[in-house]
């Protein structure tokens, strides 16, 4: 034993040439092979030469101290952890230093966040005179992480983000357009069926699985949910932002804006204007609700209604009681709403991004039609928007929780009022009517929301204590 190099079951060691000057391992002889925390994993460089840059926060406790390296691949192969699950990883190659004592060792590169030790030093890196005592910690040198106080400050490093994207329409505009924006601005965007998707539900370690597999941890999630499945859309999008990830639009959101009658209670409690509306159960109620709203011409509308789908205008009282009487016999749920004439058929789409109204458009009812949406004839034209008229957008798109909405407003004599708040806008009107890259805008507020270095997920993955017997089998 007097010529042997004893470990501890934990120590520090630095790794000098990917600019890491202390770092704390835990050494486990039960582990083949060595692991380094790397998150933002960016291959590059030739074929022949395949090389990897990636960011790690060495110290557990200080999130904010994060450094880029970059090293040589020397492999990628199949490594299964101590939970049975296999990633494929890739592989560097690079010197350790211990206490004077330089050796070259591999490490696996991998998501160690949730673990005590930024390192692992499997079996595999220990020279033969290695000898390790599994009941002492730090044998050989202690070091801190003070030397990274004296680092150069370097600019923060722009990483492609993992964007998954839900929708059930891998054809449409909106969906091709935020693939194509999200590529070209160095971003890995996955289309994914929403109703594909299921979940395993529990304490730890919350999972969303797709076709017969974990889908991996996102960065941000784009939610696309059609109004048919909502509840389930809904139901999805909470369990991708238990595991961490960042939600274009809350899935509280979403709810609110898709049941009219809670929108419209939240936007009146916010003092924001809008249409007089009433909504009552009992059928002996009909005349009374009509009048609540000035009487004929009213707008019947169900509560699930988009697009112009399930919204009708009864010019006639008698046609107005007819209408609600029927609507009544189907159980559907419904509002009936002023209807404000001044507007002529046509409503404001304003398009809101992060707070801010980034372009707008006038909708105009084909003729014969009074609904101004452009699935149902409409055209639209570009429009100035008054100072309240963005305010009001952009107060709706706050009250609802919406971080990307589009908000219809009617231009009444009394001032703008909200029509509708969409949580899933569609882009084509809007790009073309304004000449716009609307996709682009969502990217840019997307990367201001998620750290363009890492995610500390504090409320949903606290570091856990590691077993004793953390194994790796290569």
């Amino acid at each position: 034993m007097a010529d042997s190099f004893i470990l501890g079951w934990e120590e520090w060691l630095s790794l000098p040439e990917l600019g890491l000057p202390a770092i704390r391992a835990k050494v486990d002889t039960g582990a083949r092979t060595s692991a380094l925390h790397a998150e933002a994993i960016e291959p590059f460089g030739p074929a022949d030469n395949p090389q990897v840059r990636f960011l790690i926060q060495p110290d557990p406790k200080n999130p904010s101290l994060e450094v880029t390296c970059s090293a040589r691949v020397v492999d990628r192969r199949e490594v299964t952890s101590s939970n049975g699950e296999t990633e494929l990883r890739y592989i560097i190659e690079t010197p350790a230093s211990m206490s004077g004592r330089t050796w070259p060792i591999q490490i696996s590169l991998t998501n160690r966040e949730t673990m005590n030790f930024r390192m692992l030093l499997g079996r595999r890196a220990l020279k033969e005179d290695m000898v390790v005592d599994p009941n002492v910690a730090c044998l050989q040198d202690v070091l801190s992480y003070e030397p990274y106080d004296k680092l150069p400050k370097k600019r923060p490093v722009k990483r492609p983000l993992r964007i998954a994207l839900l929708s059930r329409e891998p054809n449409a505009y909106s969906t091709r357009r935020l693939v194509e924006a999200g590529e070209k601005r160095g971003h890995v965007v996955e289309l994914i069926d929403t109703r594909r998707c299921y979940m395993r539900i529990g304490a730890r370690h919350p999972e969303v699985h797709y076709d017969g597999r974990i889908l991996p941890y996102y960065d941000a999630v784009i939610p696309r949910i059609g109004a048919s499945i909502t509840s389930y859309g809904t139901a999805i999008l909470r369990q991708f932002a238990s595991t961490g990830a960042y939600c274009l639009n809350s899935p509280s959101g979403i709810i609110s804006s898709r049941d009219k009658l809670l929108a419209h209670q939240i936007l009146a409690n916010a003092g924001i204007g809008q249409p007089l509306t009433a909504f009552a159960s009992s059928p002996k109620d009909t005349k009374d609700l009509i009048s609540l709203v000035g009487g004929a011409p009213v707008v019947v509308k169900l509560l699930q209604s988009t697009q112009g789908r399930g919204v009708v205008l009864a010019e006639t009282r008698k046609a107005a009681e007819s209408l609600v009487d029927a609507f009544r016999g189907l159980e559907a749920s419904f509002l009936v709403q002023e209807f404000i004439a001044e507007a002529a058929g046509a409503d404001v789409r304003c398009f809101v991004i992060g707070g801010k109204v980034v372009g707008a458009m006038r909708r105009r009812a084909a003729e014969g039609e009074f609904r101004s949406n452009l699935h149902r004839g409409g055209r639209a034209e570009r429009v100035r928007l008054t100072r309240e008229e963005r305010e009001t957008a952009r107060r709706a798109a706050k009250v609802l929780d919406l971080a990307v909405a589009g908000v219809d407003i009617l231009q009444s004599e009394s001032g703008p009022r909200v029509l509708e708040v969409n949580s899933s806008p569609g882009l084509e009107g809007i790009e073309t009517v304004t000449g716009l890259n609307v996709a682009d805008r969502i990217y840019q507020h997307l990367e201001s929301k998620v750290r363009p270095l890492s995610r500390q997920r504090e409320a949903t993955s606290r570091p856990e204590p590691e077993s004793s017997a953390e194994r790796q089998d290569a």
